[in-house]
């Protein structure tokens, strides 16, 4: 039979030929590496047989689809078995890999705590010792349901059950001594697991139903290398540390409470960053001609339904009723997801012309959507959050030059905020989606097009756009390298036609205006997480809530303490003043570990000599300066990275 290679060139092979057989008759080296191959696109075990005409690609354990496969057989081969080999009784759900590791759900009588992952790792050891090989077979329902009834695996029958396929249901084999139900493919043995280490153990509602049983979930990491794992380790080490939720309560910056589920409760310091990212944004936003509006948060269902989100997006909608005994009136509202169809109302008052266009409107649109409970994660993912949300309307002729405008914009700004390059997502139609398929083949040359003119680098993502229409994703690198998808650019042919927008053209006739959806931040919540992530908490001093703090070391100095910290007012810097009875030494670690970025020492010498002792933050040297030149040079410091005013 005849195979087709990636690189097009072809290899004859015997009838029944597998996988290994094609990497074999490549090469001993390939053989030896070779864990899966990927079949007309498809991903199949190494040792499936392979069909005439077929194009195949070799898949190898140092690959990126190779570490993935690796944890996959982990979880499901390993992990899955150390469990039921030290808890014989427990009963096996579902094991899938995650980005950078794997889990396993697993119903256990007894309580399996973080205490117990050193002695389920050791038995992981063991079993991977072994290096058994593992073997895949193909059953029937019926067969499979026999496979899992006899072992009283109640959840792998459910998943058999609720099944459409009648047949080729997978069952891997290890020795034939343990079993599990798997999509596959998996590893050919166990000799090619690299090193792993399990990091933490948690609840998980069996299909994420809370009216369903609370398994216990095992999580866990793994790669090629020792070096490879202890770096990731290091990493997560590092983003502990820099976990927004601690160094939020450690900066006294917000908090959250049930009350209020996945809603901040901002505190004076944290607000102020909030603000001061708000007046950046808005002094950036008038630069760029924008016009800032502003529209209601609660809007009948009628608009919704228009625009199509209510039927799309309901189940994450706050919706009220308001009933007729209360009000004299019966209607069903919803608080706004998402600020495009208010933005369209506003675009509708007035007959618009083509000279009008592009017409660019700006809010910081308070939102809300309903977010699972599970899902809910500090600032990065809440129920109530302000978008720096923005829509252009714009003729087709015009896409090109405001995709240009609006990366050189986002450009700007992310440097700015610290992050001097970025990576871009086009991504294409979503199967849920409104719109014919001719106008998301429009939408989606006019976009791609766009972005290889103006000579970009990006990568396609598919099927990740919005319910009506492609977009641009841009995704910021953070100090730790994570990824963090922040500002987005959606070309939209379908809302403004929805909801009835036209402008007339320089032929006289009625169009539809293309829209496009953008954001910057994305949110203000979570991109403020992120810049305290990002920073560890020592924020840019025009960013930061508390910019200096004054410290005295004796009383007698107050009143020059109160003179410099009038100057720095007068210059607009953020000062506080401490002139407790405390040892200056006390002072100085307590405002350091709520990463003031500036403290001044005042004693009886600076006083007398006129000068100020400056100690930055994560610096452990005092620097003197005389007073006019520090307080003319903190006050440039505090303007340089932002021109932002209070508007």
């Amino acid at each position: 039979m005849n195979i087709v290679l990636p690189d097009k060139s072809s290899r004859e092979l015997p009838a029944e030929s597998t996988g290994f057989d094609l990497a074999k008759d490549i090469g001993p080296g390939l053989a030896k590496s070779a864990i899966a191959v990927v079949v007309d696109g498809i991903q199949k075990d190494l040792n499936d047989v392979l069909k005439d005409k077929s194009e195949v690609s070799i898949i190898t354990i140092d690959s990126k689809e190779g570490i993935d496969i690796m944890r996959h057989t982990l979880t499901a081969q390993v992990l899955a078995k150390a469990v039921k080999n030290l808890y014989p009784e427990s009963k096996l759900a579902i094991g899938p890999t995650i980005e950078n590791g794997f889990y396993y759900d697993v119903e256990c009588s007894e309580t399996i705590s973080i205490d117990d992952l050193d002695k389920i790792e050791r038995e992981m050891h063991k079993i991977i010792k072994s290096e058994s090989s593992i073997t895949k077979k193909l059953l029937s329902k019926k067969e499979a349901l026999k496979v899992f009834k006899s072992l009283d695996e109640s959840y792998k029958e459910e998943i058999i059950n609720e099944s459409d396929q009648e047949d080729d249901f997978q069952l891997y084999y290890q020795d034939d001594d343990f079993v599990d139900l798997c999509r596959g493919p998996h590893l050919p043995s166990l000799g090619f697991i690299g090193s792993f280490k399990l990091t933490k153990v948690s609840g998980a509602y069996w299909k994420g139903d809370a009216n369903n049983k609370m398994l216990t979930r095992i999580y866990g990491t793994a790669w090629n290398t020792d070096k490879d794992l202890n770096k990731y380790l290091n990493t997560l080490e590092e983003a502990e540390k820099r976990d927004h939720r601690k160094l939020g309560k450690e900066m006294d910056l917000f908090h959250f409470q049930d009350e209020a589920p996945g809603m901040v409760f901002w505190h004076p310091d944290g607000w102020t960053i909030y603000r001061n990212l708000r007046n950046f944004v808005r002094s950036r936003l008038q630069d760029s001609g924008y016009i800032e509006v502003n529209t209601p948060q609660v809007i009948d269902r009628k608009l919704w339904e228009a625009s199509g989100h209510w039927d799309k997006y309901r189940e994450n909608m706050f919706i009220t009723e308001v009933d007729e005994e209360h009000a004299n009136e019966k209607r069903i509202n919803a608080l706004k997801p998402m600020n495009c169809p208010g933005h369209v109302q506003i675009y509708n008052q007035g007959i618009k012309s083509y000279r009008d266009l592009p017409l660019k409107f700006a809010e910081f649109g308070s939102c809300h959507r309903y977010e699972p409970s599970g899902t809910m994660h500090g600032l990065m993912r809440v129920r109530a959050f302000t978008q720096d949300d923005g829509h252009i309307f714009c003729t087709e002729n015009q896409i090109e030059s405001e995709t240009g405008l609006f990366i050189k914009f986002l450009s700007s700004v992310y440097a700015d905020l610290g992050f001097k390059s970025f990576d871009i997502k086009l991504s294409t139609r979503p199967e849920m989606r409104v719109g014919s398929d001719e106008i998301w083949d429009k939408a989606e040359l006019a976009l791609e097009t766009a972005i290889k003119n103006l000579g970009y680098p990006y990568k396609i993502d598919e099927g990740d756009g919005a319910f009506y229409g492609p977009k641009l994703d841009f995704v910021l690198t953070d100090a730790i390298g994570r990824d963090w998808q922040c500002g987005t650019f959606q070309l939209d042919f379908n809302l403004a036609e929805r909801l009835d927008a036209e402008y007339v053209g320089e032929d006289g006739k009625k169009h539809i205006p293309v829209m496009i959806h953008r954001a910057i931040l994305g949110s203000f919540e979570r991109f403020i997480g992120i810049l305290i992530e990002n920073y560890a908490g020592k924020l840019p001093l025009w960013l930061a809530p508390r910019q200096v703090v004054i410290a005295s070391i004796t009383s007698d100095v107050n009143s020059y303490v109160n003179e410099v910290a009038s100057l720095l007012k007068e210059m607009n810097v953020r000062v506080e003043t401490d002139t407790r009875n405390e040892k200056i030494s006390y002072k100085v670690r307590e405002h350091s570990a709520s990463k003031v970025p500036v403290i001044m020492v005042i004693g009886k010498k600076e006083m007398e000599e006129k000068t100020i002792s400056i100690r930055r933050l994560g610096s452990s040297e005092n620097t003197s300066f005389s007073l006019n030149d520090i307080v003319e040079q903190i006050a440039q410091e505090c303007k340089d990275s932002s021109n932002a005013q209070e508007l």
